[in-house]
């Protein structure tokens, strides 16, 4: 695998937004046939993704997808106007697959955003390419709104009001981007200079060492020997902590509503 998620290259939403929208809720006008048999929006759609996967996000382009499907560039766009809108449909593949039943339709709330996040890690994971890519505008398909509706009606009974719903669901994902970005990078590093986590901070042994015994970083000094050597999932705890803040705030408005039915009733 040869994609470089460093830096943003590309951004949702910056082709024709409203022949995108066609495409994602199959309202525009059917393709005529193409030369390919068998040759679909879909099909062409998978081929991107594949290169994407394979590739990286720089290797995708028309004329790349047409030869992966063994047809010419031309014929491509009786299907996808171009670069701009396939992107935004390999977008709506890959981050919104087709999973009614993904775990987040049980359960208490904490289990959803918890499966939520856990499944948005490993598309990640799978698909290092999306975080080359600006989605602070996306387009909304149906993949999209189903995704979205079944994990609100599954959080609403935190009791949050609606905009901090939006809120929980926007921390929680930039979280999973956060983590998934320091994973992603250091899968990149360990493949681009073949030392492994473990060779890399090893080899910063002796020097360390060193630093330490000048008695200059007493608390970095004080850890356990195994605080940077034994294995830890970041993430979960991370998304604990998450959690568990809120908990916190669910609790304090459950109180609230529960002070308020109180005072009501004895007036």
């Amino acid at each position: 695998m040869t994609s470089r998620p460093a830096n943003s290259t590309e951004s949702s939403g910056s082709g024709d937004i409203g022949r995108t929208l066609e495409l994602l809720w199959d309202t525009g006008p059917r393709p005529s046939r193409g030369p390919k048999p068998g040759l679909s929006v879909d099909r062409v759609v998978d081929a991107a993704v594949r290169i994407a996967d394979e590739e990286g996000l720089d290797a995708v382009s028309m004329r790349r997808v047409a030869t992966e499907l063994g047809t010419g560039a031309m014929s491509l766009y009786r299907y996808v106007p171009g670069k701009a809108e396939l992107l935004d449909l390999m977008l709506d593949r890959v981050r919104f697959p087709d999973r009614p039943n993904d775990g987040v339709d049980g359960g208490s709330w904490r289990t959803a955003l918890e499966t939520a996040a856990r499944d948005a890690l490993a598309v990640h994971r799978r698909h290092p390419w999306l975080l080359r890519v600006n989605q602070s505008r996306p387009l909304l398909g149906p993949r999209a709104l189903a995704t979205l509706e079944r994990l609100l009606a599954r959080i609403r009974p935190m009791g949050l009001t609606d905009p901090e719903l939006v809120s929980t669901v926007v921390m929680i994902d930039g979280y999973v981007v956060g983590a998934a970005r320091t994973q992603v990078h250091q899968e990149e590093a360990a493949r681009s200079t073949g030392l492994t986590d473990a060779e890399f901070y090893g080899a910063q042994v002796p020097a360390l060492e060193k630093a330490m015994a000048t008695g200059a970083y007493p608390t970095l000094a004080s850890l356990s020997p195994d605080t940077f050597t034994a294995l830890f999932d970041h993430f979960e705890f991370g998304l604990g902590r998450i959690l568990d803040g809120l908990e916190v705030v669910v609790q304090q408005r459950c109180g609230a509503s529960e002070f308020t039915r109180d005072v009501s009733y004895d007036a």
